[in-house]
């Protein structure tokens, strides 16, 4: 199975590269499931229902988030009404919407898609992300309920994400990180089979302080005084992600590595596709 994860959608600048380039790219490399990361589209923070059914519009499969989801209030409403939209899992119990859930890919695999928030320098710290996972996979183990398992674990310190990637290993067919925006250099499949990555970068414009226009934050920096609001860059945007290869038969990767398309960074698509 062929798989593609995106990173932080951010603002128009990030959703207007993926929303031109996504359909290409499921046509000409026969993706049988994408998913895109859709917690900065919104101004920077959050996302509104109408990017989210035009994300899906683009052939995205599954939309998550991270600490943002709820910056534009409608996504408390919103969220009961798509089972293709994800916020994190360890959210308290009542917490509206989803954190995981089990779709169909266009091969017709079982496909189990969760997003957990790390905790490490997060804000807000919400359940341990570790048994939280426990109990997603204990819910839908990869082999039994679900034909493959993805994991985008929205987090801040790499240490937390590697630890996590290692506690699932062997159980879910892939652990993404999301949230810092830049785009690590760590794919690999680790030992027990799962592919890993710490961050899929993000969708937007990389001449930037993560999406953002870098003048008002380096005057922060420098001043500590905010001069006016963060606005979402807009200069050419690239977008980020990783590309992953699922056995059939296992559930587990078999092929890892990143996709890079736009102005900025230097373009690679995954060399199995």
């Amino acid at each position: 199975m062929k798989f593609l994860f995106l990173g932080d959608m951010v603002g128009s600048t990030g959703r207007d590269a993926v929303f031109d380039r996504l359909p290409g790219l499921i046509r000409d490399y026969k993706l049988d499931f994408v998913v895109v990361n859709g917690e900065n589209a919104a101004h920077g923070f959050g996302i509104t229902e109408e990017i989210f059914l035009d994300t899906i519009d683009a052939g995205a499969d599954v939309v998550t988030t991270g600490n943002h989801v709820w910056a534009q209030r409608e996504a408390l409403s919103f969220c009961e009404r798509h089972d293709n939209f994800l916020r994190p899992a360890n959210y308290p119990k009542g917490t509206p919407g989803k954190g995981a859930y089990l779709y169909e890919a266009r091969n017709g695999a079982r496909i189990l898609v969760s997003n957990i928030m790390g905790c490490v320098f997060m804000n807000p710290e919400l359940d341990d992300p570790f048994a939280c996972a426990e109990e997603v996979l204990g819910s839908c183990p990869l082999g039994e309920q679900a034909d493959a398992v993805i994991i985008d674990f929205h987090a801040e310190a790499t240490s937390e994400k590697q630890c996590f990637g290692h506690f699932v290993d062997g159980r879910a067919s892939l652990v993404v990180g999301t949230h810092t925006h830049m785009p690590t250099a760590d794919c690999q499949i680790l030992d027990g089979g799962t592919g890993y990555m710490s961050d899929s970068g993000m969708c937007g414009d990389y001449n930037s302080s993560l999406g953002m226009e870098k003048e008002e934050l380096i005057n922060r920096f420098v001043t500590k005084i905010p001069r006016g609001r963060m606005e979402v860059a807009k200069g050419p945007a690239t977008i980020c992600g990783v590309g992953v290869e699922i056995s059939d038969r296992t559930g587990l990767a078999e092929k890892i590595a990143p996709l890079r398309l736009g102005a900025r960074l230097e373009e690679t698509v995954p060399y199995f596709w």
